[in-house]
């Protein structure tokens, strides 16, 4: 934990007092996002103290010119930014003359701001005293519309509390933003159109982004109130620049009595509408705005929270923090993706921040296609798999790239559209492994939905070109008489360059089987689909035979010492000093130490080797686990937001809760309490669906065993009880876990078969275990 200030509750997240130390880690702790638009938790008057601002669209991006030292064949020409949106929030406030800046002010007293998760809102208060002594009370509410995606609404309401003031409001538009990530500094945006209405009491701004020329239009609409009353002022002045516009609205506030602007703002983009449209949509989305007003949006956005809650809360008793986190997560999973629209994804900022760039990493299959499948409906899911189906013809060119043929496909570590933009060598050429949490997303949402027909409707042809990868990737190794797989990355990032990874080998053997399993189902049970994909794939026995070969003969590296597989070939040469023996001034490592040492050390970012016994924990025994679970973790820092979950889960399963615990905190409060010091840069979203299986996973046991929803329920001696709903197989289930029992509740009539500890049990309303 590297920082304390959130105040612990059920529903919000809190922070009282004004530290300026802390405002860029709270614009990511406090960010607002609806699955269209997001933005940071800036504040909307002027603020001359340390910021980053941010707001962003969901599907826009800009292709930055890679940029390295040494360019090497297969670079991707490209990395991929999202993009810092035109700024629609910035209202600039006057008081008697005087600018409002909270970072020049004599004193901020009371100030206060809360996320309330529950209902989808942010709110900011505080009392200050300018330059000018006048004393001001200011509250703000924000939050940007469920139900109206393409708007925001905010309320900045001014109290004068040491007399009479004037008070002017400056809401603007500016298109003239620039990214805190940029290769070459580059300008990412164009201004096409600075347009006003200024008797409407609304403006736009017609931009559009360079190279990849999606088309967006920023809009705002302004009223302005004394207490509950709409004045119906227009703006005493309009300022219209290059790349920027501003109404003006003065109005005089008595001593006590409130003033306020009330904004309606967002984005119409051309990813929905042709380009002449986008201003009749954006006109459209104001007066369905104005139609609702600020205060009936509000409670629509109330309901729909309440309808989201509904499914996906977690409920935790007994411990305030534990259920702050689990919450923090799923809000901030659900603003970051509905799955509405299958061309988008989940990126690992989200909303929040610029770093990584990319909107899809493996993150997606291996984390959070589990919670939106469980928390949703399987649409959803499908729609994450479709993203990648859409894009397997660029999977294959980016294969072809490195050199292999045949449809061989390698899927992007990082992407915005299908083709890989991320360019560190050692991740785009050698962390290869991300082929194979693709191919398992397709048999874990078969697993859980009993769908099938993803698979000859669509998932095949993906399975066979990641096949074809791994089947031309082995090498022959004539020393071991094995296949071997040379020049990796595994999920540990703090190796680069080795051979054998064993997870990166394990789930190469896998996807050739899984993938030649399912050529056969599909000519058996759905000839047509077999005969429409062999005309595209044209996939011959004899191809079938010699990856077939390939997987039978995969060389897996072990110590029989240990009684362990190694992480990869050479693991047993490092100095094996363990994490509990590195001095804490020395983490993390990576802000720490320089990469050549990183390399030569035995540390392991996240999980590895565990990563394949979390995937295939029914190929392996309970023992087996404990083994490289004991021999794995002492030597794991952490240090990537993906790592705690994962042994939160393996943790339970072998019954070590106070350490299955620790791990869940951290997950859970990844960001809330600053672990990897690093959120001032942005949230990690796509880890948090991990926290979301350290509960149903690891303290609730949930799996699929035998085709039948099994849990084997555990509980933290913190906790009173916990609960949580899955949508399994379109029929609601609610396990409750107290310390004394187990309670399973399923909606609706129809039988449910239900394994408990290992005990058969058909379910139908109500199921109690003693």
């Amino acid at each position: 934990m590297n920082q304390d200030y959130i105040i612990p509750n059920n529903w919000s997240i809190i922070e009282e007092g004004f530290n300026a130390e802390t405002v860029k880690s709270s614009e990511s702790l406090f960010s607002l996002g609806n699955g269209a638009m997001g933005q940071r938790a800036n504040f909307e008057e002027a603020y001359s103290g340390k910021t980053f601002q941010g707001s962003y669209i969901a599907g826009v991006y800009y292709p930055d010119k890679t940029r390295v030292g040494w360019w090497k064949n297969g670079y991707p020409e490209y990395f991929a930014k999202v993009l810092n949106a035109p700024n629609w929030i910035g209202i600039a406030v006057e008081i008697n003359g005087e600018s409002l800046d909270l970072a020049k002010c004599k004193a901020v007293n009371n100030f206060r701001r809360e996320l309330n998760m529950k209902e989808g809102w942010y709110k900011r208060q505080f009392q200050a005293v300018l330059q000018n002594n006048t004393e001001i009370e200011v509250n703000v509410t924000r939050f940007l519309s469920l139900d109206l995606d393409e708007v925001g609404a905010i309320k900045y309401s001014i109290t004068p509390l040491n007399g009479k003031a004037n008070i002017t409001f400056k809401p603007y538009l500016d298109s003239g933003i620039h990214n805190e990530d940029t290769n070459w500094d580059d300008q990412f945006w164009e201004t096409l159109q600075v347009k006003e209405e200024a008797q409407l009491n609304q403006a736009f701004i017609v931009s559009k982004t360079l190279k990849t020329n999606y088309e967006v239009v920023t809009f705002m609409h302004n009223s302005v109130w004394i207490e509950q009353e709409n004045i119906a002022t227009n703006p005493s002045n309009v300022t219209k620049e290059a790349t920027k516009v501003t109404f003006t609205y003065e109005v005089t506030a008595e001593k006590n009595k409130t003033v306020s602007l009330q904004k309606f703002g967002g984005y119409t983009t051309s990813l929905h509408y042709n380009f002449d449209n986008l201003i009749p949509a954006a006109q459209k989305a104001i007066s369905k705005a104005n139609e609702l007003g600020f205060q009936q949006l509000l409670e629509n956005q109330i309901k729909a929270w309440a309808t989201i809650w509904e499914m996906s809360d977690i409920t935790i008793d007994g411990d305030v923090k534990a259920q702050q986190g689990i919450r923090f997560n799923i809000f901030q999973l659900n603003q970051t993706y509905s799955g509405k629209d299958s061309r988008l994804n989940i990126g690992p900022k989200g909303f929040t921040g610029e770093k990584y760039g990319g909107s899809t990493y493996w993150d997606t299959e291996a984390y959070c296609i589990p919670f939106y499948m469980a928390t949703k409906d399987q649409q959803v899911a499908r729609n994450l798999l479709t993203y990648r189906y859409n894009q397997l013809d660029k999977a294959i060119e980016n294969a072809e790239k490195l050199g292999f043929k045949n449809g061989a496909a390698l899927y992007p570590m990082v992407t915005m559209n299908g083709e890989e933009c991320h360019n560190e060598w050692e991740i785009t050429f050698e962390e290869i492994h991300r082929n194979g949490a693709i191919a398992f997303a397709i048999y874990n949402y078969h697993r859980f939905t009993n769908d099938y027909s993803y698979i000859p409707e669509k998932g095949l042809e993906v399975l066979i070109g990641i096949a074809r990868f791994w089947h031309q990737r082995a090498t022959f190794s004539t020393a071991k008489n094995k296949y071997v797989i040379l020049g990796v990355t595994g999920p540990n990032e703090y190796e680069n360059n080795v051979n054998n990874n064993w997870y990166t080998n394990y789930i190469a053997k896998w996807c050739i089987d899984y993938t030649l399993e399912q050529v056969e189902k599909v000519n058996q049970e759905y000839q047509n689909d077999y005969q429409r994909i062999q005309a595209k794939v044209n996939l011959s026995t004899e191809e079938m035979e010699a990856m077939k070969k390939v997987a039978d003969a995969m060389y897996f590296p072990y110590s029989e010492e240990h009684g362990v597989y190694l992480q990869q070939d050479g693991f047993l040469d490092k100095e094996l000093v363990t994490v509990a023996n590195l001095e804490k001034s020395q983490r993390p490592i990576n802000q720490k130490w320089s990469w050549d040492r990183i390399l030569r050390s035995p540390y392991i970012k996240q999980a590895d080797t565990l990563q394949g016994f979390y995937f295939f924990e029914d190929h392996f025994t309970k023992d087996e686990l404990a083994k490289h679970f004991d021999f794995y973790e002492p030597f794991t820092v952490h240090e990537s937001s993906l790592s705690p979950c994962v042994h939160s889960i393996q943790a339970a399963v072998l019954g070590r809760m106070e350490q299955a615990y620790t791990f869940y905190l951290r997950t859970s409060r990844l960001d809330l309490d600053d672990y990897n010091k690093e959120v001032h840069e942005g949230l990690h979203i796509t880890s948090m669906a991990g926290t979301w299986m350290s509960i149903v996973e690891g303290f609730g046991g949930m799996r699929i065993k035998d085709n039948t929803l099994s849990f084997e329920p555990r509980i933290p001696s913190q906790w009173q009880a916990y609960s949580f709903k899955v949508n399994f197989r379109n029929q609601i289930v609610t396990v409750k876990v107290t310390q004394n029992e187990t309670t399973i509740l399923v909606d609706g009539e129809k039988e449910l078969p239900i394994l408990l500890n290992g005990i058969e049990t058909v379910a139908k309303t109500t199921l109690n275990l003693i």
